[in-house]
């Protein structure tokens, strides 16, 4: 990572950006006087894009927020030049080739189009639709209680997780991704940014309508992919930006003034198992916080 003045100028836009927390309508963050970032792209699916949280940002087509994690990022440091290219519903090819939209059906051009060599920050959020992490969130809901029902969670000894097979068939690909940029933006500093907490260790059923195991092994795979994306991305040369401890106690149990991940049914904008936008405030805090780390 880049190493300059940045620290401060961060330290100053994480504490703009905690105080963005503290209002009930979500106004952006106050831009710094000067950015040590010239260009910023933000990459990812969507829990990048921040789908359902208003007001509408770029794009349309893949449900980006005004307010979603790069937007608050890009006003806390004050970045000239910013484009969001995440989208709701993309996986790994969807960087370098077409997505479909999930939302019109139009076609959406690559996301590693909005890279150009003097870009000199990314972030990226990928992979929870590459493994099926989504699906297997939906796969694990039930509305009766045990025994009634099926339970999601793996429990056969003698064949691998097929979860965990996938997350591992999958690591190769982040450092991929990282060269990829770099090919592209062989200046920019690459923040990869994990996934939150999403459902505390053994569910909160049935205000959750997860059976307590299922929930924990839910979790499970989403703190897999964590760790093996901040290993693969490590050992390549990029950083990672850990989502997990900031967000323990506002998953999708905590009470809706403290909920950070929206659960099954919605109580805030946002759609259901993902980030509502008090989780993009957080997750640009952690952002910001990475930066000012390495001054």
């Amino acid at each position: 990572m880049r190493r300059s003045s940045m620290g401060s100028r961060a330290a100053s836009a994480a504490v703009a950006v905690v105080a963005a927390t503290a209002v009930s309508v979500v106004a952006p963050t106050p831009a710094l006087a000067q950015s040590f970032y010239n260009s910023y792209v933000a990459l990812g699916d969507s829990f990048v894009a921040g789908p359902g949280i208003p007001p509408q940002g770029s794009g349309p087509e893949c449900g980006r927020s005004a307010v979603n994690y790069p937007s608050l990022v890009a006003d806390a440091i004050g970045v000239g030049d910013f484009v969001d290219a995440s989208c709701g519903g993309a996986v790994s090819e969807d960087l370098r080739g077409t997505q479909i939209s999930v939302v019109t059906r139009a076609d959406i051009a690559p996301q590693y189009d909005a890279l150009r060599p003097d870009t000199d920050l990314v972030t990226v959020g990928i992979g929870g639709n590459d493994i099926g992490l989504v699906q297997l969130a939906i796969s694990c809901i039930n509305s009766a209680a045990p025994p009634q029902g099926v339970s999601c969670a793996e429990d056969n000894p003698d064949r691998p997780d097929p979860y965990d097979a996938a997350i591992d068939a999958f690591a190769p690909t982040y450092t991929t991704i990282v060269e990829e940029i770099r090919a592209r933006s062989p200046h920019a500093d690459i923040l990869f940014v994990g996934y939150p907490t999403g459902i505390r260790d053994g569910g909160c059923f049935p205000e959750q309508q997860m059976w307590p195991q299922d929930a924990t092994y839910l979790q499970s795979k989403i703190d897999r992919l964590n760790t093996v994306m901040a290993q693969q991305v490590g050992a390549a040369g990029a950083e990672f930006v850990d989502l997990r401890t900031s967000t323990i106690g506002h998953d999708s149990c905590a009470t809706p003034d403290e909920r950070w991940m929206e659960g099954i049914v919605p109580t805030s904008p946002g759609i259901p198992l993902h980030p509502n936008a008090a989780g993009h405030r957080n997750a640009a805090e952690q952002v910001v916080g990475a930066l000012s780390a390495n001054d």
